[in-house]
């Protein structure tokens, strides 16, 4: 059936968040372009296959990343809003405007000394796994995963550690999309937390990513550095604790992969990469919009139509599989052309540093579940582990 006859696919709810690659098999039946709905009577285009995938995202003739013919389609409570709805930011500009605001953002992450950033992200990792390490069990969500990439990244922008609870639970509220009160709540609340910021380095410089984004050449307005600094941090946590805590349940579930991880015989690089390709933390995203009426993979798309990249849909189809299946190919985790994401280089160094940590600190790590019985979190944006419990051999202090 082609795809405009076909009943959107949901991608939300209990059974997607369990076992997407179901739905994504099913969707890539219809071809390179499936109907699906990111919530309740919120329909998209899902773009499943890697080489239209790459046709869409080099192509920034024919298509947009402004969303804002889609915005006037929707309710002001839309619940994905927070998450695809227009700001002046780099996600969703094109052409002067986003080199503009790209310029920033890579310049000043250029400016991040690598070697500085790891050994940061050796100390938050020490300093988490030693409230743990004695006791024999844990859940690394929220006790290591979840925490490390925030504690790491809120410091890069000169924020207060104290901020770390706060930013994690309105970046869940956002991805997850539960209702519009709690997206629209969830959103506010993370704007805030770095309008305050911004404020706190506008009036006092610092060795960090919001003071550079002030001083850049570009000369952003305040509530433009407001803007990139809202979507740098909104890019990089979530979705590093998510590929960290994805790796982790995939190197446990395979005790042959795991050893030689643990051995030194498989670097984490190549670990984390293959987790990549497997379980991408940003699972569908990217969405892109036509400048005008297109007919793309024999679909006619109108431009107040959201056409979303599913980066586990083409990864699969590339032969990347769910967890634990094996295949090689490339991968579009960090997605491709213009709109790459910046922040590549780090956000890979913190999640390669972090496992490395856990399994050195903890060499006999176990599932305390089979990893088919881990709970996942709802949403269409992300796959993203809700639990994670672990058990290993207490280690006592010397």
């Amino acid at each position: 059936m082609p795809p405009y006859l076909a009943e959107p696919v949901p991608l939300f709810g209990p059974a997607f968040a369990a076992d997407p690659h179901t739905t994504y098999a099913r969707l890539r039946g219809y071809g390179p372009l499936a109907p699906v709905l990111l919530a309740e009577g919120v329909p998209a285009w899902l773009v499943t296959d890697y080489q239209a995938a790459l046709a869409l995202l080099r192509d920034p003739v024919t298509w947009s990343k402004d969303p804002r013919a889609w915005e006037a389609t929707v309710p002001a409570d839309c619940p994905v809003l927070p998450m695809i709805g227009y700001r002046p930011n780099v996600l969703f500009s094109d052409g002067e405007e986003h080199a503009r605001y790209r310029s920033v953002i890579t310049d000043s992450l250029a400016m991040v000394d690598l070697g500085q950033l790891r050994a940061e992200v050796l100390r938050v990792a020490d300093l988490l796994i030693a409230q743990f390490s004695g006791v024999g069990e844990a859940d690394l969500i929220t006790q290591f995963t979840g925490p490390l990439p925030t504690m790491v990244f809120t410091r890069l922008f000169g924020l207060g550690e104290e901020y770390s609870p706060h930013m994690v639970a309105a970046l869940a509220g956002m991805l997850e999309a539960t209702g519009p009160e709690q997206a629209t709540a969830a959103g506010a609340a993370f704007f805030a937390c770095i309008s305050d910021l911004v404020a706190a380095k506008s009036r006092l410089r610092g060795p960090d990513l919001a003071s550079w984004y002030l001083d850049h050449p570009a000369g952003l307005s305040t509530e433009q550095v407001i803007q990139q600094v809202v979507l740098t941090l909104g890019a990089a946590l979530e979705p590093t604790a998510n590929l960290i805590s994805n790796a982790v349940s995939v190197l446990l579930s395979d005790r042959a992969y795991y050893s030689s991880l643990a051995n030194g015989s498989l670097a984490a690089r190549s670990a984390i990469d293959e987790v990549l390709r497997r379980e991408p933390p940003m699972a569908n995203y990217g969405a892109h919009y036509v400048r005008q009426d297109t007919v793309f993979c024999g679909t006619y798309i109108r431009p107040d139509e959201p056409v979303l990249v599913s980066y586990a849909a083409v990864n699969a189809g590339i032969g990347g599989g769910p967890a634990g299946s094996s295949g090689g190919g490339a991968h579009l985790a960090w997605s491709a052309g213009p709109h790459a994401c910046p922040a590549k280089q780090p956000a890979f160094l913190i999640a390669t540093t972090a496992v490395e940590r856990l399994t050195n600190a903890l060499g006999d790590l176990q599932l305390a579940v089979p990893r088919a019985e881990l709970p996942w979190r709802p949403g269409p944006f992300q796959r993203a582990l809700a639990h994670l419990p672990v058990r290993f051999a207490p280690v006592i202090p010397n």
